[in-house]
């Protein structure tokens, strides 16, 4: 048998959805007609746009810079129609070739499906697209394109105007004298001076506050899984864990995503473990913060004040205990506000949008047109596999951080040259980030984010002898040089290896570490590493049983009978942590994790 390794390489692919369908190729070069997929078949349909050589149609639905305007003028008619109704949106998409919106237009599936196959682009002016649907817009040949750079300054700015404010009281002292009192001894503030600053989130706009804080005078320190040590040291910036960030900080700035694994993540848990006194900024998203665990943490002295630029809910209730709590400074969501950041919003998204009318894919493309259908059912098994393979694997990085090495195996008996892997690596790449990412990875991004993030994805194709019929045998992903949740289980030499297969459609996970384990990846998955003996399959179900929670699957994998072993369970529910802990104190189980996938 023969192998052979592939560089991974920087931005030479089409692009893929993250949660839907693959695609084949980027977006025609002209006008003249678009891939549409109908019922699992690839047809293409005319775009009305008006004739050979009519301008395409563009409409901006919600106020945009002027000079983000003027470049759309010089290659479209522009339509700025503000304040549309959701009807009135659907009935003037069908004459229009791409849509730009910011954050107050949902567009949802009823808006593609009013288009009528026409519109092929929507620009979100902004970073977030929570409010345009995504597979929709897969589904309809859409391409949806952001302005994720624009705003960074502004964001940091706003953040540390945040920071500065309510150490100082600024806008509690405003209110009051302007209520005809003067209260001097009330509004007292704090120095930001030698104070500790914990940064948890350290991108783009993380980074600048951590330089803006470190010209005050601050301590920072950051949290980030997949921030560079070497660009943290530049700005000098120590990286710690999210445990040692709120649990030594005075003050702490969130600047992470609203992604599953951080939704939340500032909970009454996290606030028992800061210093009494912290005070917290967030001009991030709402969602990470439990509103009602800080208003408690508020009211009980832990947390000493907060400004919050975004609530889970915009715009708050007029009730929102957090919005009128006298401790809390806030603001209707301005972080991106200013006259030069909605400039450069204006010019980014104007310039994605006709790049993408042009034909041409850029770098902050979140989707693309699909494959063939015939290569989609071909590979949609093994796509799947991969991106579990890939999201499973992070999941055993103790911390979730720290993933820099990463080197993929295919064994298949086709050819190297027979088996187009950009699609897998893709996928696997998206499985290891997006968990711990607002990045929507694709074929577009894939190789630029993980290069970005410093993970360095090495491919290794394995030749077998048999029938290239079928187009992969089976997929491993190992991630070296880290420490992980499930340590007994994997090598000694700092190294996490999963290994699965597809069979009968459906991906398997096949082996952790060197125990042999057969399990569909479906739902969620517990992995214990235990002393093999009679009973622990009735004992462990029993115990999932008895919380109602469903077995889909269950597999042991050992290495000599009453020695260790492996046992992997598929769970159609996640067991709550006393079930969880009533696992753990099994005497035989040496070690569990429970995995999300």
């Amino acid at each position: 048998m023969a192998a052979s390794t592939s560089p991974f390489n920087l931005l030479s692919s089409p692009s893929l959805h993250p949660r839907s369908s693959l695609f084949h190729r980027p977006l025609l070069p002209s006008a003249a007609a678009l891939p549409l997929r109908r019922r699992g078949r690839l047809v293409v349909v005319a775009a009305q746009t008006g004739g050979v050589g009519a301008k395409p149609t563009v409409l901006v639905a919600e106020k945009l810079g002027e000079a983000g305007l003027e470049l759309l003028k010089d290659f479209a008619n522009v339509d700025c129609s503000y304040n549309l109704s959701p009807e009135e949106l659907c009935t003037k998409i069908s004459l229009c070739d791409a849509l730009i919106v910011r954050s107050g237009t949902k567009v949802g599936r009823e808006v593609f499906e009013s288009s009528g196959g026409r519109l092929r682009v929507v620009g979100r002016a902004g970073v977030g697209i929570d409010n345009v649907d995504l597979a929709a817009a897969t589904e309809h040949g859409c391409l949806v394109v952001n302005a994720p750079t624009a705003n960074t300054v502004a964001a940091a700015e706003h953040g540390i105007a945040l920071l500065a404010a309510m150490a100082r009281n600024i806008a509690q002292a405003d209110a009051s004298l302007k209520a005809g009192k003067w209260q001097r001894s009330k509004y007292v503030g704090v120095s930001l001076v030698g104070k500790t600053l914990a940064v948890l989130g350290f991108g783009k706009v993380g980074s600048e506050v951590a330089r803006r804080a470190k010209g005050l005078g601050m301590h920072v320190i950051a949290h980030d899984p997949y921030a560079a040590a070497d660009r943290a040291r530049a700005i000098g910036v120590e990286l710690v864990t999210f445990d040692e960030a709120i649990s030594t900080a005075d003050f702490i700035s969130l600047h992470m995503p609203l992604t599953p694994s951080t939704s939340k993540i500032l909970n009454d848990e996290a606030f028992a473990k800061m210093k009494k006194g912290v005070r917290i900024v967030n001009v991030a998203r709402g969602g990470v913060i439990d509103e009602e665990a800080l208003v408690r943490a508020l009211d009980s002295g832990i947390v000493a004040q907060a400004a919050l630029d975004v609530f889970t809910e915009e715009p708050p209730s007029a009730d929102n205990k957090l919005v009128l709590h006298e401790n809390v400074t806030v603001t209707p969501h301005l972080g991106a506000s200013t006259m030069e950041a909605q400039e450069g919003v204006a010019i980014e998204i104007a310039e994605a949008v006709v790049g993408a009318l042009k034909g041409e894919l850029a770098a902050t493309a979140v989707n693309a047109p699909m494959v063939p259908a015939e290569v989609l059912s071909e590979l949609a098994p093994f796509v799947v596999l991969a991106e579990k393979l890939g999201r499973l694997a992070v999941q055993l990085v103790a911390g979730g951080s720290g993933v820099k090495s990463v080197k993929v195996t295919y064994a298949s008996a086709r050819g190297p040259d027979d088996l187009d892997t950009r699609v897998l690596r893709a996928m696997i790449t998206k499985g290891l980030i997006e968990p711990i990412s607002s990045v929507f990875v694709n074929l577009v991004n894939a190789d630029f984010t993980a290069k970005q993030r410093g993970v360095r994805i090495a491919e290794e194709r394995i030749v077998l002898d048999g029938s290239p019929e079928n187009p992969l045998e089976f997929i491993q992903v190992q991630i070296a040089n880290v420490e992980s949740k499930f340590a007994s289980a994997m090598s000694e030499t700092g190294e996490i290896r999963v290994e699965g297969r597809v069979k009968d459609g459906i991906p398997h996970l096949t082996k952790v570490g060197s125990f042999q384990v057969d399990v569909s990846l479906e739902g969620s998955l517990i992995l214990c590493r235990q002393v093999d003996q009679p009973g622990m399959i009735g004992t462990v179900g029993t115990i999932l049983g008895e919380q109602n929670i469903n077995v889909s699957f269950m597999s042991v994998g050992r290495i000599a009978p009453r020695k260790h072993a492996v046992m992997a369970i598929g769970v159609d529910e996640e067991p709550d942590k006393g079930t969880l802990n009533k696992i753990g104190e099994i005497s035989a189980i040496e070690e569990f994790v429970f995995l999300k996938l």
